[in-house]
């Protein structure tokens, strides 16, 4: 049922006025009540959502873009509050990532505040990483990976990241999509050249990100009508602007708690990474994405041979693709032959699978699918790895703390036609829970907006018409409020950079331009 929570979250309704300082979350709708749901009802509905085969691939949209979209999510966002913790002062909940595309997470605060980032033999470039050795002889004459290849995130001497937000290494795909970046960014200085600035690069690299975002990521992922209504009329729910001037946007916690977390839907269990670690061949399932990197998982550097490293670092096991689990392990760094295969992740042509004289072409080549966005997730996901819990019943539980309210009301505010008690109730095993829930018709957004885009969303290939007005609002908006973004200086720019198609630029076009697409398939990677 819906029902108030007493007193406004101060802070909370005041973003929606723009009567806050920088950084803060908002509400984009103030005036509606939040959904009060007691948690077992949540318990119950988060299991529910459990993929026990009811959903499927999405050919629009390779895997690559769900890691791009949660690199996109920390370069804007970053909650430090805990679910835990009670909301005594929400007006002191800062979002810690500026409510910009900015690329902050890559850069920091810059060559002069954090030289770490940088490369100290020209600090116009970011420091950048290297790999271990590859394990097993793979290669001609059963030579395997060679150390040192330029494939990993810069680590200190324990193997925790130095880069600008520690969450891009908390698994192994986003840590490969922050490299990109990282990549991106060196080679548009090698292209200026000697006479290029830092700052030219830097804004070369976000023109060249924002355009991505806005027609590459979001465009696969929304309404099209949807973003170029936005484009034409403007935004009529995400305002943070005086009549006289822009002003700096609010993190919207419609957007950063229920409308973006479409991603979590969008998870498979497990990935063909590489030639040789794809399913049937070796370990590529979720578990040991997380294990092979330094926040979540394995990597520890020099402390490789501390007999102490696994009991205070508390690693699960790791699971094979067979389900059979094994030990942890620790490693120094990231292995050679765990370099991201990019053809695998996005439309990129399929490469050759093997160089002369290596292992016999590989016939198991996988362009890794994101899964549709609908209202199941895959099974690691209800039991995240390291203790984690069930991420649906975390989601569900930050959005009754965050007072959101009912995924029909904001139909409502927004003049949209919402889902009835009927279409929520009659779809699924998920939509019966509901429905004995008492939630099919007032429903949790988070919930709501993944249903909407399984039932009016093509089957679950695109959001529905409130999560897609959404994402379109609060994008174009965090551009339009950027007073550096190329929306604020011309509208009509256009990308520079090599592409497949002039005048436009693409996720497998800034891959294609940075190279290194499947290093661990390179005949030079091999002692």
């Amino acid at each position: 049922m819906q029902a108030g929570h007493g007193k406004p979250l101060r802070g909370l309704t005041a973003g929606a006025e723009r009567q806050r300082g920088f950084g803060r979350f908002g509400r984009m709708f103030p005036k509606l009540e939040g959904l009060e749901v007691a948690e077992d009802r949540l318990r119950q509905l988060a299991e529910a959502m459990r993929d026990d085969g009811q959903s499927g691939d999405n050919a629009n949209v390779p895997a690559g873009y769900t890691y791009l979209g949660q690199f996109i999510d920390h370069d804007m966002t970053f909650d430090t509050s805990g679910l835990g913790e009670k909301v005594n002062d929400p007006d002191a909940l800062l979002n810690f990532r500026t409510p910009r595309l900015d690329l902050d997470s890559v850069y920091g605060r810059g060559p002069t505040e954090q030289p770490f980032l940088y490369d100290r033999g020209d600090p116009r470039k970011l420091a950048i990483g290297a790999t271990g050795p590859g394990g097993e002889p793979r290669g001609p004459g059963g030579r395997r990976i060679r150390a040192g290849l330029p494939n990993d995130l810069p680590r200190s001497r324990e193997g925790v990241a130095l880069i600008g937000d520690p969450r891009n290494d908390e698994n192994l795909l986003v840590a490969q999509t922050h490299l990109a970046f990282l990549k991106l960014h060196n080679k548009v200085v090698d292209q200026l050249g000697a006479g290029g600035s830092f700052e030219e690069a830097r804004r070369i690299t976000r023109w060249h990100y924002q355009w991505i975002v806005l027609h590459d990521f979001l465009d696969r992922l929304v309404d099209f009508n949807e973003v170029q209504w936005v484009l034409t009329h403007g935004r009529q729910h995400f305002r943070f602007e005086t009549l006289s001037q822009y002003e700096d946007p609010y993190m919207p916690v419609e957007f950063a708690v229920a409308a973006y977390r479409l991603g979590h839907s969008m998870v498979r269990e497990d990935y063909s990474h590489n030639r040789v670690f794809r399913p049937g061949a070796g370990p590529a399932t979720f578990s040991f994405l997380f294990h092979f990197s330094g926040l979540s998982g394995g990597i520890v550097g020099s402390r490789v041979s501390d007999p102490e490293i696994l009991t205070a670092l508390k690693l699960p096991k790791l699971k094979l693709p067979d389900g059979t689990l094994i030990d942890p392990f620790p490693l120094p760094d990231l292995p050679g032959d765990w370099a991201i295969d990019w053809h695998r992740f996005f439309e990129i042509d399929r490469p050759i699978d093997a160089p002369q004289g290596a292992e016999p072409p590989d016939n198991a080549f996988v362009l890794n699918l994101s899964r549709l966005i609908d209202p199941y997730l895959v099974p690691a996901l209800h039991d995240l790895p390291g203790g984690g819990g069930s991420l649906p019943l975390r989601n569900l539980q930050r959005g009754v703390k965050m007072q959101l309210p009912s995924g029909q009301a904001v139909a409502e505010a927004m003049q949209i036609t919402a889902l009835t008690g009927q279409e929520i109730a009659g779809s699924g095993p998920d939509g019966a829970k509901a429905r004995q829930l008492g939630l099919h018709e007032a429903t949790p957004l988070w919930y709501y907006i993944l249903k909407e885009a399984q039932l009016k969303g093509d089957g679950g290939n695109r959001l529905g018409p409130v999560g897609s007005r959404i994402l379109a609002e609060v994008f174009i908006g965090l551009l339009e409020g950027d007073c550096e973004s190329f929306f604020r200086h011309d509208r009509n720019w256009k990308p520079t950079l090599p592409s497949q198609h002039a005048g436009t630029f693409t996720m497998p076009d800034l891959l294609r331009f940075v190279g290194d697409l499947n290093p661990a398939n390179e005949a030079s990677s091999f002692e």
